[in-house]
């Protein structure tokens, strides 16, 4: 079982879009995916099922013991993609972690799952906390969304000083352009420097696009939804890119 993770410490990135299509495209590769919410916000539901977003299970009874994993995921929201939805006691996550000790819970929390999915896509929420360092320790790769200005350069840079300070392998995280618009100089000039500029860097750049905004409106990936739009071409080569990387 691989594990990868969409995280930025900056939201309205794309990073939900980006996990969503990623598991979507995955789980029609033959292989069996599941996708887990960890933002309290829960907008991959909006993603997957619309205005009728599935509803998640509080974190308590899973942390405590109390409720198997099996009782959290909605199995086959699509053929071969399951599914962890978020819920609003989420945002406890990071003080359920501090009293937790010992080895990373959120690895411990997957491990039951390793005999029958094959890739675990984990969206996290825009926080540099203990729930972070657990993700980065878990994760095989963090795939980092970055809007082309300066300002998600620089937090890319903290990101990158984070874990490497924590030691929590900075070499997995493989940062790409989201939301790009060529119209502007700065966005073509910084997705052009990207390698130059960041360690790791894919050769992936998402448009900005109203398509991609119209998945939360529709419930569906953008693969079902507008699969020839250069959108939906962009993350068919994000996903070629971490087959790549993983395997």
């Amino acid at each position: 079982m691989r594990i990868i993770a969409f995280y930025s410490p900056k939201g309205g990135v794309g990073k939900t879009a980006a996990a969503v299509n990623t598991a979507y495209l995955a789980s029609q590769n033959n292989c069996q995916t599941l996708l887990w919410d960890l933002d309290p916000q829960g907008a991959s539901s909006f993603y997957l099922a619309g205005a009728e977003p599935v509803k998640g299970r509080k974190l308590s009874k899973l942390l405590e013991g109390k409720s198997p994993m099996a009782k959290f995921i909605h199995d086959d929201v699509y053929p071969g993609l399951d599914f962890i939805p978020a819920h609003s006691s989420f945002r406890n996550f990071d003080i359920k972690l501090e009293q937790e000790s010992g080895d990373n819970q959120l690895k411990k929390l997957l491990a039951p799952l390793s005999e029958e999915t094959s890739l675990v896509v984990l969206d996290c929420p825009p926080t540099l906390s203990r729930l972070t360092e657990q993700v980065l320790n878990a994760a095989d790769k963090v795939y980092v969304p970055l809007v082309p200005t300066w300002l998600s350069m620089n937090s890319w840079n903290q990101l990158y000083d984070f874990a490497k300070d924590k030691k929590l392998g900075a070499k997995k995280l493989r940062p790409f352009f989201s939301m790009v618009d060529r119209r502007k100089n700065l966005h073509r000039e910084l997705v052009e420097r990207g390698p130059e500029l960041m360690s790791n860097c894919t050769n992936v750049a998402v448009p900005y696009a109203s398509v991609v905004e119209r998945m939360g409106e529709e419930g569906l990936p953008l693969e079902k939804l507008a699969p020839n739009t250069p959108a939906a071409a962009a993350y068919r080569q994000l996903w070629q890119t971490i087959q790549k990387d993983l395997w």
